[in-house]
């Protein structure tokens, strides 16, 4: 029995010492520092460069189409202060375009050039403006009124004191349209000349 202790002992000193041997021997693995690994950016599919987006295409407005109402209504005028029968020294109103056409016009260049072409010569003295606001005052017509009917522009004449009136239409195609004339006596409403011309690009 002492022999079986003594072996039990001597087998546990020698599995202490061995053991003790194992954890000497065993040294701690190294622990190595990391480096960061660089993040890279996930690889895509290279894109197609963009096309500038086109603005949307604005629809032109249709052209005016540019009359040379100066150039045409000066013969018409030439003619007219060249008629028999016409008073010279005499006042006239110059009323406004009338549109006959089977378009848009800018009746008021057309009226412009007509007084435009008459201001220079003596056979008429023109209502003054300031005339003429009284005149339409009086009749209770506003001064955007264009008096672009007979009945007006003879009531604003006569009210001007005015011997004549001219009068202008302007008729047919609006892309090639004609210009017609009238110069009536204020005090009968009687036609004293009449002309026609061709209104000119």
């Amino acid at each position: 029995m002492e022999k079986r202790i003594t072996r039990l002992a001597g087998l546990l000193s020698l599995s202490l010492l061995l053991s003790g041997c194992i954890v000497q021997q065993q040294k701690p693995a190294p622990v190595e520092p990391t480096q960061p690994t660089p993040t890279q950016p996930p690889v895509t599919a290279p894109q197609e460069p963009q096309q500038p987006q086109q603005p949307p295409t604005v629809p032109q407005p249709p052209k005016l189409q540019t009359l040379n109402w100066e150039a045409s209504v000066q013969p018409l005028i030439a003619q007219m202060l060249h008629a028999d029968g016409v008073t010279p020294g005499s006042v006239l109103l110059v009323a406004g375009t009338r549109n006959n056409t089977n378009g848009s016009i800018q009746s008021a260049k057309v009226t412009n050039a007509v007084v435009s072409a008459l201001s220079n010569q003596n056979q008429f003295s023109l209502v003054p403006p300031e005339q003429l606001q009284a005149a339409r005052q009086s009749l209770g017509l506003s001064a955007e009124d264009s008096l672009s009917t007979r009945s007006k522009a003879i009531g604003i004449a006569r009210a001007a004191n005015a011997q004549y009136v001219l009068y202008t239409t302007v008729n047919g195609d609006v892309k090639s349209p004609t210009l017609q004339m009238l110069l009536m006596l204020v005090q009968s409403g009687e036609i004293a000349w009449s002309g026609n011309g061709v209104v000119q690009n």
